[in-house]
């Protein structure tokens, strides 16, 4: 026995008033939690501690000329590094000789489940103090970043080269380039259109990893945001420094992931 038309749409039309009705009741929820939030709140205290205008006005322009320009040189430094020896793992990883392939895979597990703070340490004080040497903050904070992403780039290149169709090899191979002429000129830069979103990706995390400076002991001139935000911090007892560290933070990881969904959609039309 079969259900009427009548009560077909009855039914249907229930279910259409329970799920109206459960996103009613959602966002009456969430209306009432901003409510009770906004009836709760201190504002005046909320603005003292995060909003300070004064206090705002102190931070400039040093947390643009220094702290947030340091940041990028910072990161940059690391990427590059990083993005070279990640290039050289990668292709040690496919070499055809077991001990590169070793070597690579090694390194690669180690520096990825070792911290980076871990990194940071051992090169900004364990490297001076085993070896007597005296290292540039720049260049440690270039090999400690580079070190940790590098181990994340290998694997990310690694498997852009091996989604290279081998028919690119091959063609590359009948008109007489060598192994090595076809990777360089053919492989690696197919590679690196399919890797981009993700070593954009790595970019974000070496941005916001580079905050880890802050253990070296740095002179005021070698402040990144978050040692600057921390000292003003100190000075000024009010949480607005960090407020501005953080949204300076957003000013570079927020295009930056907008040009990965640009590059990821890109990419996927390419395919």
């Amino acid at each position: 026995m079969t259900a009427s038309p009548a009560r077909s749409r009855t039914r249907s039309l229930s279910r259409r008033q329970r799920a109206r009705a459960i996103r009613g009741t959602q966002y009456g929820v969430l209306v009432l939690g901003l409510l009770v939030v906004a009836l709760a709140a201190d504002w005046g205290e909320l603005r003292r501690a995060f909003f300070d205008i004064e206090v705002a006005r102190a931070q400039f322009p040093d947390v643009i000329t220094t702290a947030l320009v340091n940041t990028v040189v910072y990161t940059v430094l690391g990427f590059g590094f990083g993005l070279v020896l990640g290039l050289l793992l990668a292709l040690m990883r496919l070499s055809k000789v077991p001990p590169y392939r070793w070597l690579a895979v090694g390194y690669i597990e180690f520096f990825r489940g070792v911290p980076a703070l871990l990194v940071f340490i051992a090169l900004g004080f364990g490297v001076p103090l085993a070896f007597q040497v005296s290292i540039n903050q720049y260049v440690t904070v270039m090999l400690a970043l580079g070190l940790v992403g590098a181990a994340y780039m290998a694997e990310t290149i690694r498997a852009g080269i091996q989604a290279v169709p081998k028919g690119q090899t091959e063609a590359a191979r009948s008109l007489g380039m060598s192994q090595s002429r076809a990777m360089f000129s053919i492989i690696i830069p197919q590679a690196f259109r399919i890797v981009l979103p993700p070593l954009a990706n790595e970019l974000i995390l070496l941005t916001k990893d580079s905050s880890l400076v802050y253990l070296l002991g740095l002179s005021m001139g070698q402040y990144e945001l978050a040692k600057f935000g921390r000292d003003a911090l100190n000075q000024h007892r009010s949480l607005t420094p960090i407020l501005i560290a953080g949204l300076f933070y957003l000013a570079i990881t927020l295009p930056l992931g907008h040009l990965v969904r640009r590059l990821e959609t890109r990419t996927a039309r390419a395919r």
